[in-house]
């Protein structure tokens, strides 16, 4: 389903998550991150940056100083979330994965072709938000994420996957083809032969990993971050320049 700022996942909002994968419009950014980016790093002004976040933050009925995410680096380094900590200390540490059991509280990550992956526990009510573009999925960022979870007592988990870069556009040099056939129980049926270079299923990948953690539902919120200009950042496609999107779950009341 979508709205002005925001695609979400059936499952998670049927459960109750406040949550959203947040699109490029409706945000005060001026180009080449127009309109709703998340990121200063690219040269976008901090309160432009600042003013996005707190549209955002009314879009879930958050507060926009407990919507957290980390200066992310490809890893699965976890940020565990109470609710008090600033935000900008958070930002500043690195990480590509952000957790809490408390209420209210955002768990943030940011993309331009990466995908998000947001976790919640029906039981306790745990949530997650996982970075995971091709270096975090080869090193099952998930499985950080669940593994923390499951430390609080989570047993019954669902997630969502975001728009990403989608096989129609991610396209791979072997290397990266080998890694990301093992990432997961696809082996080779990730990857696709058939064009001049390897072509590689990266929803899939990230389905099948949550599926070998035990997370029976899997939600996927479709779309192609490089195919779709009007909707979506791409690092990708727009270069170093390019604007970051912002996936976030909280835990519900």
């Amino acid at each position: 389903m979508e709205t002005r700022l925001a695609l979400y996942s059936e499952l998670l909002e049927r459960n109750g998550f406040p949550h959203g994968f947040f699109m490029r419009r409706g945000g005060v950014s001026v180009p080449p991150w127009e309109s709703l980016n998340f990121s200063t790093s690219t040269g976008d002004s901090p309160d432009a940056v600042a003013e996005n976040l707190r549209r955002a933050a009314r879009e879930l009925a958050l507060d926009a100083s407990r919507i957290y995410y980390l200066s992310q680096v490809h890893g699965c380094d976890i940020e565990v979330l109470a609710g008090g900590e600033a935000c900008a200390d958070v930002t500043r540490r690195q990480g590509d994965i952000t957790a809490t059991r408390a209420t209210g509280v955002g768990c943030g990550v940011r993309m331009a072709d990466c995908a998000a992956v947001l976790l919640a526990d029906r039981e306790t009510c745990a949530v997650a938000a996982v970075h995971s573009g091709w270096r975090g999925t080869v090193r099952r960022a998930c499985a950080s994420a669940v593994r923390q979870m499951h430390e609080w007592g989570a047993r019954d988990l669902i997630a969502a996957v975001g728009p990403h870069i989608e096989r129609c556009c991610f396209e791979v040099g072997e290397e990266v083809a080998v890694e990301l056939a093992g990432a997961s129980s696809l082996g080779e049926d990730a990857v696709d032969r058939k064009r001049a270079r390897p072509h590689v299923d990266l929803r899939g990948i990230l389905a099948a990993q949550l599926h070998e953690l035990g997370v029976a539902e899997v939600d996927h919120v479709a779309g192609c971050t490089v195919c779709d200009p009007e909707r979506f950042h791409s690092y990708r496609r727009d270069g170093p320049k390019s604007g970051r999107m912002l996936a976030v779950v909280a835990g519900r009341s």
